[in-house]
């Protein structure tokens, strides 16, 4: 283990002077746009600035229903935070506990011995992972789509399950194949599932022995209601949307068991599923809770209005691993929109503390909420008095995240990708080996043929 309270960094030989040190933990929405002007308004010697993430991109999560669709390409929707900083070092690797009371954080790296790096200004923007439940086969079977790794699995698993159906004739097998469960009706979940069964009713053309009635798709939700972000009125539009496509939408509903991928609900229902995704809500990065940091009920990170941790010196916080007050009794919702126009006021308060100055608070009025919910059909809220469904809500969805996503290498890779799309019909090349890509080599190098029979290898 390497201790090191003044945390030098190398740069062209020579050491840099021990300056003050912003330790940002996490490369999302929140520590990518804190890092990048943090890096813009401070002198080179009025900091230095860290970013640790265990991936070297950030993730723009609303492009990932459409990468699991195949209308953006995976690498697409991530941007390299190496090429987005002049002068932040990116760290590869995972923060495992933080000891503010010693300015330190243990730190990981992706490969080689742990450390303990020392701060004098904390940022924590580790943001958020999938929120389990105890259910039963739901840790073996589920897929989340969190993560830009998971939306190219999905969609390869998806396709997969299509080529399953089409080369057997048993019934069962094909039963099973041909049931895609999704569990969560907020974004992530409508916009997954809309976005998967809009590819999935393309690719059906492909494959003679499956007709499109074969195909059932489910969307389990414990509300009374979907996309409840868009409002009632929008939501329930949406709601008929699905419907109307054949989507087998349960309100009111639970997962009750998946054990080997029997899937079992609450109203009743039993049946076979090859694919169940889940995406019934977030909580915050585990590191949250491996520190001495105040939290709030829920897990978050107690923060104040000017996104400061509430009893701590020099640590901020914001996105969704903090809890901030939105000036009417409650907490501002943990998503990208929030986390964005939050990143400028945290550094902006991060500069004020260097400097002695005075500090911000985050004020921000919801400008409104987009999905997209396959080609051409959406649902939208805007501004709070605009309701949009079908395809002008879709070109809304599409319009506000083209603008949103950072970089303009990104924007132009993406509208590329939607371009060709216009154009060419879409691609359903399946390539689910990719999850375990040595599996062709370690068969290879094991006997093919016993008994005279080739080798199956599972």
């Amino acid at each position: 283990m390497t201790e090191s309270r003044n945390y030098r960094l190398v740069h062209g030989g020579g050491d840099e002077a021990e300056i003050p040190h912003i330790l940002i933990v996490g490369g999302g929405y929140l520590g990518m746009y804190t890092a990048r002007r943090l890096e813009k308004k401070l002198g080179s010697g009025e900091a230095r600035i860290t970013v640790i993430d265990p991936n070297s991109y950030m993730t723009y999560q609303p492009f990932l229903p459409e990468t699991a669709a195949g209308n953006i390409s995976p690498r697409n929707v991530v941007v390299p935070l190496r090429k987005v900083f002049d002068r932040v070092r990116v760290l590869g690797g995972r923060v495992v506990r933080i000891d503010h009371a010693d300015n330190t954080v243990r730190y990981e790296p992706n490969v080689g011995e742990p450390q303990t790096l020392a701060y004098d200004y904390l940022v924590m923007a580790a943001g958020a992972v999938s929120r389990t439940l105890p259910i039963p086969g739901l840790a073996e079977w589920g897929i989340g789509i969190k993560t830009v790794e998971e939306a190219a699995y999905l969609r390869n698993h998806v396709l997969n399950q299509l080529t399953i159906a089409d080369s057997t004739d048993d019934e069962a097998v094909r039963a099973k194949a041909l049931n895609f469960v999704f569990v969560g009706g907020g974004f992530a979940g409508a916009e997954a599932i809309a976005e998967l069964e809009d590819m999935v009713r393309d690719a059906v053309r492909l494959h003679p022995s499956i007709d499109l009635s074969d195909v059932n798709f489910y969307l389990i939700e414990a509300a009374d209601k979907i996309l409840p972000e868009v409002g009632p009125e929008v939501g329930g539009k949406a709601l008929n949307q699905l419907r109307r496509r054949g989507i087998d939408v349960r309100l009111k509903t639970f997962l009750e068991s998946a054990v080997d991928q029997r899937i079992k609900l609450s109203d009743g229902a039993e049946f076979d599923a090859g694919t169940l995704v889940w995406t019934a809500g977030v909580k915050p990065s585990p590191v949250v809770s491996a520190s001495d940091l105040p939290l709030g009920p829920k897990g978050h990170v107690d923060t104040s209005e000017y996104l400061t941790v509430n009893g701590t010196d020099n640590v901020f916080a914001g996105g969704d691993n903090a809890q901030v007050p939105d000036g009417n009794g409650g907490y501002y919702p943990p998503n990208a929109q929030n986390a964005v126009r939050q990143a400028p006021v945290l550094a902006d308060n991060v500069i004020a503390t260097l400097r002695n100055g005075k500090l911000k608070a985050y004020q921000h009025k919801n400008l409104g909420a987009v999905a997209g919910l396959g080609l051409h059909k959406g649902a939208a809220q805007l501004f709070g008095k605009i309701k949009l469904n079908g395809r002008l809500a879709w070109y809304a969805h599409r319009s506000y995240h083209l603008l949103a996503v950072p970089t303009f290498n990104r924007k132009l890779r993406v509208l590329s990708d939607w371009t060709l799309a216009f154009f060419l019909r879409r691609d359903f090349a399946a390539l689910p080996e990719m999850s375990e890509p040595r599996q062709a080599f370690e068969e290879a190098s094991q006997p093919q043929v016993e008994d005279g029979r080739l080798r199956r290898v599972s």
